[in-house]
């Protein structure tokens, strides 16, 4: 049986669905970057030459420095930038939710911000990963090398203490991503679930 082509308005939908993605994708995944930077202890002010500084506070001090009025940080979890992370998820699934005619219950569109937020700190923390493999390959020396190390070793360093050098080869990268993609195959079991729950 063959489908007829796709009409203006799911053409339409497409197209500002993309465009949601990408912008929401950006500013709650700068926001996310700009909370674990923090509780890494990574200085991003101009003062301190981190060169993504300035494009981090760009793109989120609107949100994030608002926020901080009323949000207060848990030790060195900076809680208005996640919150700001959240708040942008949800507007993007709120609006999709809108265009979609409201067919889903509100709390299915919270549910799917929630899982959305951690699919995209799965997806940023699997790119990084991926960009310090590369550079570690080419023994590239640079500020932005240097940084990626900052952000990926915390989560490296447990592998490493567990899985020894294979020929003189650190696979703890390629374990992460392992466990990353695991990680993305079960929450997308459990938002499933979770969706069945609330709807």
């Amino acid at each position: 049986m063959m489908r007829g082509p796709p009409t203006f308005k799911t053409m339409l939908y497409q197209i500002v669905s993309l465009l949601l993605e990408v912008a929401a994708g950006l500013i709650a995944g700068v926001c996310l970057l700009r909370l674990y930077m923090q509780y890494q202890r990574i200085p991003i002010s101009a003062r301190s030459g981190n060169p993504m500084g300035k494009f981090i506070f760009a793109l989120t001090d609107w949100l994030v420095l608002p926020l901080r009025r009323v949000v207060p940080a848990v030790g060195r979890w900076d809680m208005a930038s996640l919150v700001a992370a959240f708040l942008v998820q949800l507007a993007q699934f709120c609006i999709l939710w809108v265009l979609t005619g409201m067919a889903a219950s509100l709390a299915s569109v919270a549910v799917l911000a929630v899982f959305g937020l951690v699919r995209m700190a799965i997806s940023g923390l699997t790119g990084l990963v991926i960009v310090y493999a590369i550079l570690s390959w080419v023994q590239t020396q640079s500020y932005m090398a240097d940084l990626l190390e900052r952000l990926v070793m915390p989560v490296l360093v447990p592998i490493r203490r567990v899985l020894p050098l294979v020929g003189g080869v650190d696979l703890s990268p390629l374990v992460l991503l392992v466990l990353l993609q695991i990680a993305a195959i079960v929450l997308g079991n459990v938002q499933a679930a979770v969706l069945v729950a609330v709807a």
